[in-house]
């Protein structure tokens, strides 16, 4: 597949767009993904400026977004990518796991990371993970995650008691589905009301709305942990 080329899609597949200035590193990513039927990568860019005009374009599903590029890094091009396509979600792909590097991809958008030495298997585990609203972050993150809640600029507005509901539920990673078998709802009644949390909580995507909950107090940890209960139904 040429860069930036659209080839058929695949009926029902996730849309990806794998980013990085390396031939080689998007070919093996592409090779991770291919003859997964629920994914599909789209299109292909060498840097975030590419990467940005792919996005407008394509509207994919989900970006692997490498880090260090020439002509808009990947965080920049993150944030650029929230907002003209917010339903897009975005890995980033990096060879560190240096904290400041998760901080500000988390404050630019990315539902999470994957190291560039991950696995076929924790590859493709992630982007369904990302897809499905799950937040991809590790335990070790929590003092990242503290420090992304300390800098939110202004306080959330309130919070319905149903919408506490809905985001007690999707904090656990549960789909749009998911929560509405839980609660009794419509699946299109569970998205009016995440659409409403992410803007109350100003967050950009669930992940996010889920770490500005917690640190906010409006989660407790124990409730965006299954019970022994719960796994079952």
């Amino acid at each position: 597949m040429t860069r930036g080329a659209q080839p058929p899609r695949q009926p029902g597949a996730a849309r990806l767009v794998i980013v990085d200035d390396h031939d080689l590193a998007r070919a093996g990513l592409r090779s991770l993904l291919t003859g997964e039927h629920d994914l599909e990568v789209v299109g292909e860019a060498a840097n975030g400026r590419e990467a940005l005009g792919l996005c407008r374009r394509l509207q994919p599903d989900l970006v692997f977004m490498d880090v260090r590029m020439p002509d808009l890094d990947g965080l920049a091009a993150t944030r650029a990518i929230k907002q003209i396509c917010p339903g897009t979600n975005v890995i980033i792909v990096t060879m560190h796991e240096h904290p400041d590097y998760l901080f500000e991809a988390l404050k630019a958008g990315a539902a999470g990371y994957v190291l560039k030495g991950a696995t076929r298997r924790q590859i493709v585990e992630a982007a369904r993970q990302a897809l499905s609203g799950a937040p991809l972050l590790p335990a070790e993150l929590a003092p990242l995650l503290r420090r992304l809640a300390d800098q939110t600029a202004s306080p959330p507005g309130h919070l319905t008691s149903r919408e506490r509901e809905v985001l007690r539920v999707l904090a656990r990673g549960r789909t749009n589905p998911e929560i509405g078998r839980e609660l009794g709802l419509s699946v299109n009644t569970v998205k009016a009301h995440v659409e409403h949390i992410l803007a109350k909580l100003g967050a950009s995507d669930r992940t996010q709305a889920a770490v500005r909950a917690r640190e906010l107090g409006l989660l407790s940890i124990e409730s965006t942990v299954d019970s022994p209960q719960s796994k079952g139904g």
